[in-house]
């Protein structure tokens, strides 16, 4: 099912680190637009009786986007699109625990703020605003606790994955460990490009 037919009206250990992008990775060749050097935050969610979460952790890049005053959207998406990212949308985050099993999913934030809470009921909750970047992992659980009026984001997956939607009802399962198992990893960051935190941490981790 792709992302762009939903409507909405608005998923335990961590770590947190500032991480030392290489010149070339933020360089304009390599996106449209302005990158900052972000704080990165890791999140690893383990698996539940009803949510599978992920051995990948969810990647926060705080503050690593410089958005434009005209159509800060269009910006991200151009980046995104250089970076071989797509099947993107603007809107918000569902405000009921939901996961994809068929693909990893990349939220920016272009507007407003949300409190999103990952990993499901017992998850962490995590404060995202405009700027801010978090790429989540298939499996992973994620739900809007609230967000102001003027909070958007448009997301994004990389090439040949697309969305499906799981609650942590039951019958998902095994179907869904079976398709994150088999699922590839990016070769590319959403943001970063050929270069960047989350081939790092994602690359370093997976077994």
């Amino acid at each position: 099912m792709n992302r762009r037919n939903f409507l909405t009206t608005g998923a335990l250990s961590a770590t947190a680190l500032t991480f030392g992008i290489r010149a070339e990775a933020i360089s304009e060749a390599d996106t449209p637009m302005k990158i900052n050097k972000p704080r990165i935050i890791t999140r690893l969610l383990k698996n539940t009786e009803t949510i599978p979460n992920s051995r990948l952790p969810v990647v926060i890049y705080q503050g690593a986007l410089d958005l434009p005053k005209d159509d800060p959207a269009a910006a991200i998406e151009a980046m995104i699109h250089a970076n071989q990212w797509g099947n993107d949308w603007r809107n918000g985050i569902f405000s009921y625990h939901h996961y994809h099993s068929t693909a990893h999913e990349a939220l920016l934030v272009y507007g407003g703020s949300a409190k999103v809470q990952l990993g499901g009921e017992s998850g962490v909750i995590e404060t995202i605003g405009a700027g801010d970047v978090i790429v989540i992992p298939a499996g992973v659980g994620h739900k809007n606790l609230g967000s102001s009026s003027d909070f958007h984001v448009v997301g994004a997956y990389p090439p040949q994955q697309n969305v499906d939607m799981n609650y942590g009802k039951a019958g998902e399962r095994p179907r869904v460990d079976q398709n994150i198992a088999k699922l590839a990893l990016p070769t590319t960051d959403p943001v970063f490009g050929k270069a960047g935190p989350l081939l790092e941490h994602w690359n370093s981790t997976r077994v």
